[in-house]
């Protein structure tokens, strides 16, 4: 029978991906992320290139150039390995082999470790920590999220489910998990700042599978596929300004192992539609023979990132096989980067009852200009002059107006500044909210939905007659509520300065604090905590493992809601 590898082997002999494309990228908007071996080579990236970089994400992954250093083993499981000559290396080599360690000090880090994680536990971790910020003193304590609270294992951690992850607390394949956290999103917003709201619908984009075997010769011998992955926003394609996150996965879940469950089911993707992002994800494979040229003394049969030295020993720094090709990707995608300026001196200069007419300065490298209002483009086609009069307005109502330059290959600037204005007349009439549901309680949190208004982008929460806050989409849940307590809520729409009437009432009752049961799996399975498939017991809700059915078997289920238990 052939194997999986070959199968795959002989589908790259005979299928001919596409050509990695350049975008209009800002080279200065990249950053990388990882899990596992993923996390060490992110970190290396990450530090060996940081004139490039702006920020990581590290999940289960340990100092910098650890596996240089010393045995792998000693970089994981619950050991504590020395950052010592991390940290010299790192000053050492500054400014030839790797970039020059200064621009360390502008970099957004966020680390994640799970309580559960016995393959690189939070001891790894925490020396990664020292390297960063305490001992070694490259990036500010600010900088840096180190989230070691996560009741997880060796997996990277969701907040929604996707076909076939692992429980939270299981390490396993494909080692994703709903773990009730969204890691991309807590990565993402730290490095780049507060995102617009993902995409949880259908992706605008499209993911294209290029060939990685262009950027380093004899891929495969060097733990690299032929082909990777990557994801376009359609706002990318369309010549947007955007940025680049590089997402590494970990051992056994590249795309031979796994298929596309790292690139398709990780949450990057759903951030990255919304927000002008490009996500990368490069593919490692497995190989099977020991490189003599290299630091490692045994073969990468689980299709890791070099952080051992696999493929030389150089694997940390710039010059390293992996590296380059890395370096070498990231420059092509952002070699289309087109840069404009924003138009300046945005002004309203007329306003009738469904009209406002606006002017703003000429930008000299300008090929046209797009007028947003409240944020959706207001224009058809390019504008060419500097003037722009957007009708069909309603009477009586406040917009918001900003403007972009376009460049001559479809690129837009930066927004100029923001001018208001407000039709005259009476504004219409603002519908209400119906349809005002709850639809999840826990103890600390109530979600709520309700139907769509026309012609409104902005609801107003009310909890017990009391403002909570506004949102743009028709669901939100209310968190940090007290346990066994009522709670009444409306909805209203807003559409300008007018606020509608208030919907109809709901009312619910938090749940009680967490109750926890600790039993044998068969006594949860006949209390109905529990469910048995094929002689394993789950945690009714999470499906989380909890081993053999049997009496000997002991776990602590609490349960988190009504038909949802937890292992903890």
């Amino acid at each position: 029978m052939m194997s999986i590898s070959f199968i795959f082997f002989l589908i790259s002999c005979c299928y001919a991906a596409e050509k990695l494309s350049s975008y209009n990228v800002d080279p200065s908007e990249t950053s990388v992320s990882g899990i596992s071996s993923g996390a060490y080579f992110a970190t290396q990236i990450q530090v060996a290139f940081s004139a490039s970089i702006k920020g990581a994400g590290i999940v289960a992954g340990g100092p910098y150039n650890c596996g240089g250093q010393m045995s792998y083993t000693s970089c994981m499981y619950t050991s504590s390995p020395s950052i010592t000559q991390s940290i010299s290396n790192t000053k050492s080599w500054s400014g030839n082999k790797i970039d020059d360690v200064e621009n360390l000090a502008k970099h957004k880090v966020y680390m994640i470790s799970g309580t559960s994680d016995s393959t690189v536990g939070v001891s790894v971790m925490t020396q990664l920590y020292k390297y960063y910020v305490t001992e070694g003193q490259f990036i500010p304590s600010a900088n840096v999220v180190f989230k070691k609270e996560l009741n997880s294992a060796h997996t990277f951690p969701t907040d929604f489910d996707s076909t076939g992850n692992n429980g939270c607390g299981s390490t396993s394949s494909p080692y994703i998990s709903n773990c009730g956290f969204d890691g991309a999103g807590a990565i993402l917003e730290h490095i780049y700042g507060s995102l617009n709201p993902r995409n949880n619908g259908v992706l605008s984009g499209k993911f294209i599978e290029f060939d990685q075997g262009e950027f380093i010769a004899d891929a495969r011998s060097n733990g690299m596929s032929t082909t990777a992955w990557i994801y376009i926003p359609k706002s990318c394609t369309d010549g947007v300004t955007c940025k680049l996150h590089i997402a590494y996965h970990g051992c056994l879940q590249g795309y031979e192992k796994i298929g596309d469950k790292f690139v398709k089911n990780t949450g990057y993707n759903r951030w990255a539609d919304t927000n002008n992002m490009i996500v990368l994800y490069p593919q490692a494979v497995a190989t099977n023979t020991i490189n003599m040229g290299g630091g490692a003394s045994l073969p990468n049969a689980n299709g890791c990132w070099d952080w051992i030295g696999w493929y030389g020993s150089d694997f940390s720094v710039k010059s390293g096989k992996q590296s380059t090709a890395m370096k070498k990707m990231i420059d092509r995608i952002t070699s289309g980067f087109n840069p404009i300026d924003a138009p300046t001196g945005l002004q309203v200069t007329a306003i009738t009852d469904n009209s406002v007419a606006l002017s703003w300065k000429q930008v000299s490298s300008a090929n046209g200009y797009n007028v947003y209002r409240n944020g959706g483009k207001a224009n058809g086609g390019i504008i060419s002059g500097t003037t722009f009069t957007d009708n069909n307005l309603n009477s009586g109502t406040t917009y918001t107006f900003t403007v972009k330059a376009v460049s001559s290959s479809g690129s837009e600037s930066g927004a100029s500044n923001s001018v208001t204005g407000k039709t005259t007349g009476q504004p219409p009439a603002v519908g209400t909210p119906n349809g005002l549901v709850v639809t999840d309680t826990t103890s600390s949190s109530v979600t709520l939905k309700w139907d769509s208004v026309s012609h409104v982008t902005t609801y107003n929460i009310y909890r017990n007659e009391e403002k909570v806050t506004s949102v743009s989409t028709t669901s939100y849940t209310d968190i940090g509520l007290n346990s066994a307590t009522d709670y009444r809520y409306q909805v209203s729409s807003v559409q300008g300065s007018t606020e509608s009437e208030k919907s109809n009432e709901v009312t619910t009752t938090t749940l009680a604090d967490k109750v926890c049961y600790n039993d044998n799996n068969v006594n949860h399975v006949v209390a109905l905590r529990a469910y048995v498939s094929f002689g394993y017991t789950f945690a009714l809700g999470s499906n989380q493992n909890m081993g053999l059915y049997n009496i000997f078997q002991k776990t602590n289920l609490c349960k988190e809601k009504v038909n949802y238990y937890v292992i903890v």
